[in-house]
């Protein structure tokens, strides 16, 4: 039985299998390119190779995978000269009042055009911001577990994961208004 006394190969092969589509996924809305989500997922399988011998198993394969995307993520933006400035001159912050009556943040599952519009809108979050919001929305990972992935603490993850929320409803409020996405018509007939 080769179950887990297998050679780092078929360790690595099965790694691969089971979380692939979510490192690529989480990488998609990171960088919000498909090719550059590829190349990044390979640069990631890089680092799962050098690193896997110094896994300790403290958190999932999971969030440690998750933890090396984020990294890799970051760097890929520190190459990016000026990404950050880019942001800020792109997003008028001024705009971004929120009603606080609004639905919280658990809330947010919400239906299908709203989750396209909530990814839309990521642009306008830090890369921190990012990262929670896809860990949790998206991959449906718990506050212990993001923190997990992200090395920071619980408190962290919640307080980063509010002010997301803010900037991200802001922003689709707006996206809403100027591009119709709000069916308030289908709403009132379901």
């Amino acid at each position: 039985m080769n179950g887990e006394e297998s050679c780092m190969d078929s360790v690595f092969t099965e790694l691969y299998k089971k979380y692939h589509q979510d490192v690529f996924q989480f990488l998609f809305y990171m960088v919000r390119s498909k090719e550059q989500a590829e190349d990044l997922v390979q640069e990631v399988y890089i680092r799962v190779l050098k690193s896997y011998s110094r896994f300790e198993g403290k958190s999932s394969e999971k969030t440690w995978l998750f933890s090396i995307a984020r990294n890799v993520a970051i760097d890929h933006f520190r190459k990016q000269k000026g990404w950050k400035q880019r942001l800020l001159d792109k997003f008028d912050w001024s705009t971004a009042q929120v009603k606080d009556n609004q639905p919280l943040p658990d809330e947010i599952a919400m239906q299908r055009e709203e989750v396209q519009g909530m990814f839309k809108s990521l642009d306008v979050c830090t890369v921190d911001q990012r990262a929670v919001i896809i860990m949790r929305y998206l991959h449906e990972l718990s506050i212990t577990e993001t923190a997990n992935a992200l090395g920071w603490t619980e408190s962290k993850v919640k307080t980063t994961q509010h002010r997301a929320i803010k900037v991200l409803k802001a922003q689709m409020e707006s996206l809403f208004e100027t591009e119709g996405y709000l069916d308030e018509q289908a709403r009132v007939e379901r």
